[in-house]
C-alpha cells in the first residue's frame, strides 16, 4: 500500500513514496481507501525536524497528513455512527508514526470519520476537517457571544476563511486582515471590515474598534503584535501554542485541534453547514504522491489560496 513519507527529516525532496502494510479495522473502528489528503502548515513540521522529538519513539517511515478523504472499505465490530462500506466520508487523523493522512488505505476510530459533504469531490472533502476543526475550536475557546466583534489575522488561509464563515453563522461582527490583493476574497468569506494586513494591524483594528475587539484569532502567528488590538479583558486564541503575557485581563489560550479528536457531532456539523453553502471549500491545486515534495515547496513559499491536495 502506497503512503508518502520520510526516512530522514528534511527539505520537500525528503518526501518519497513508501510501501506499507495493509491494515485492518478492529472493534469500534473504520478503514478508509483514501483517495484525497490536505497538505497543511502542521505537514511540514512533520517533514522537516521541528517534531523529532516526539516522533522519535517509533521507526520511520514518518508518514503526514491530518486530513484523509475516501471510501470506507471495511468496518469493525460495534460501529454505532451510521458509517458503512461505500460511503464517501472525512476525517481528521492525528500523525503517529506511519499512521498519517498521506496513505492509500488508513485505519480510524469510527467517530473520527463522518459523511464527505453531498455533491463534493475527495479532494474538496478533504480540505476541510482539520481546519474546519481547529476554526470551530477557536470560537469555542473565544466564548463570544452574538453581536461581538471577532478580529482575524491570516483571514485568507484555510483557517482564516473557515472561522469567519464560522463566527458569522454565530453572529458575530468579524474584521479581518488582508493584502491588497486579498480583500475581495477575505470579504466575500465574511469579513465586515477589511483591513490592509502587516505589523501595524493592531492599530489598523483600533481604528474601527477604539476600545479594541472582544476576541481575536491569530491565524498569521503574529503573537505579540496583535494583542493590543483586543480590548481589556477580552480572549486572544493562537494557533501555534503563543500564550501571551497576563495583560489587561486578557484571556489567552491556545488552539490545539488536536482535542477534537473523534468528536463526530462536530465534524458532521460542519459537513451540514458546507452542504448549506455556508462554508467555502477551496482547492488550490492537486498533486500526485510522487509529486508532493513540489506541494510542500509550494505551500512554504506562501500565497497559496486554499488548500493544496495529494490525489491517491
Amino acid at each position: 500500500m502506497r503512503a508518502v513519507g520520510i526516512m530522514v527529516h528534511g527539505g520537500p525532496e525528503a518526501l518519497e513514496v513508501v510501501d506499507l502494510a495493509e491494515v485492518q479495522a478492529g472493534p469500534g473502528q473504520v478503514r478508509l481507501r483514501v483517495y484525497a489528503a490536505a497538505v497543511n502548515p502542521t505537514d511540514t513540521m512533520a517533514r522537516n525536524g521541528s517534531r523529532a522529538a516526539q516522533q522519535k519513539v517509533d521507526p520511520p517511515p514518518y508518514v503526514p497528513g491530518m486530513d484523509a478523504a475516501g471510501i470506507v472499505d471495511q468496518v469493525g465490530d460495534g460501529v454505532s455512527t451510521g458509517v458503512r462500506v461505500g460511503d464517501a466520508v472525512m476525517a481528521m487523523v492525528v500523525p503517529n508514526g506511519s499512521h498519517g493522512a498521506y496513505r492509500e488505505q488508513i485505519v480510524l476510530e469510527a467517530r473520527a470519520v463522518v459523511p464527505a459533504p453531498a455533491g463534493t469531490t475527495h479532494v474538496e472533502a478533504c480540505t476541510l476537517p482539520m481546519n474546519g476543526l481547529t476554526a470551530r475550536l477557536s470560537l469555542d475557546l473565544l466564548g463570544l457571544c452574538a453581536g461581538q466583534t471577532l478580529a482575524v489575522t491570516g483571514a485568507a488561509g484555510a483557517y482564516g476563511g473557515y472561522i469567519m464563515q464560522l463566527a458569522k453563522a454565530d453572529g458575530l461582527t468579524v474584521i479581518a486582515d488582508a493584502s491588497e490583493a486579498d480583500e475581495e476574497l477575505v470579504a466575500s468569506l465574511g469579513a465586515d471590515i477589511v483591513v490592509r494586513r502587516g505589523d501595524d494591524v493592531a492599530a489598523r483594528i483600533r481604528e474601527h474598534f477604539p476600545d479594541g475587539v472582544d476576541g481575536l484569532a491569530d491565524g498569521a502567528v503574529q503573537n505579540e503584535l496583535v494583542i493590543p488590538a483586543v480590548r481589556d479583558g477580552g480572549a486572544f486564541t493562537a494557533v501555534r501554542g503563543f500564550a501571551g503575557e497576563a495583560q489587561r485581563g486578557i484571556t489567552f489560550t491556545a488552539t490545539w485541534v488536536r482535542s477534537y479528536d473523534g468528536e463526530f457531532e462536530k465534524l458532521d456539523r460542519l459537513r451540514q453547514m458546507a452542504e448549506a453553502g455556508t462554508l467555502t471549500l477551496r482547492v488550490a491545486d492537486t498533486y500526485p504522491p510522487e509529486r508532493a515534495g513540489e506541494a510542500h515547496r509550494r505551500l512554504e513559499a506562501g500565497g497559496t489560496r486554499g488548500r493544496l491536495v495529494i490525489e491517491f
